[in-house]
């Protein structure tokens, strides 16, 4: 403890003139503050209320930008229209063998003539064959003809 006090009484001086240097220091950092705000105190001004103004909108934006979206779901019954029974009488006055109306229903399904080919196990010139003799007893020229009149004579499932 004695070493401190040595210490501090050798050194009076330097303390006292480090806190007299830190006090002036502070005073001077603080006038220099004060002088600052009444040099610029409209720029300071405008700034805080462009500040304000900023945390306002950004307030109201969110507040306004909520999704007022509400899902609902709804559960209803779908019921589906099952085909009506296939026109036997149709299909005997058309003619059609079991091969080309095999070739309608897949034509009805969207297949193409290689579609076909690959599901009935033929080769794309024979189900052109078929699909030629096919439009001649349906009397059609295109194959959305013969799905119309196909589907119009129901038989087709």
């Amino acid at each position: 403890m004695s070493t401190i006090v040595n210490i501090v009484s050798r050194s009076k001086h330097i303390f006292l003139y480090g806190i007299l240097m830190a006090v002036l220091i502070f005073v001077l950092k603080w006038l220099q503050f004060k002088f600052l705000i009444l040099d610029n105190s409209f720029d300071i001004y405008v700034g805080l209320i462009a500040v304000f103004f900023t945390v306002l909108g950004v307030g109201v934006a969110m507040h306004i930008g909520k999704p007022r979206v509400q899902t609902i779901v709804v559960e209803k019954e779908v019921y589906i229209h099952q085909a009506d029974a296939l026109d036997h009488s149709e299909l005997i006055k058309l003619n059609l063998s079991k091969r080309e109306y095999e070739i309608l229903q897949l034509i009805v399904k969207g297949n193409s003539n290689a579609e076909i080919a690959d599901k009935v196990f033929l080769s794309v010139s024979t189900v052109k064959t078929h699909v030629s003799n096919l439009f001649v007893k349906m009397d059609v020229k295109s194959r959305t003809q013969a799905i119309e009149k196909a589907k119009r004579l129901k038989i087709t499932i």
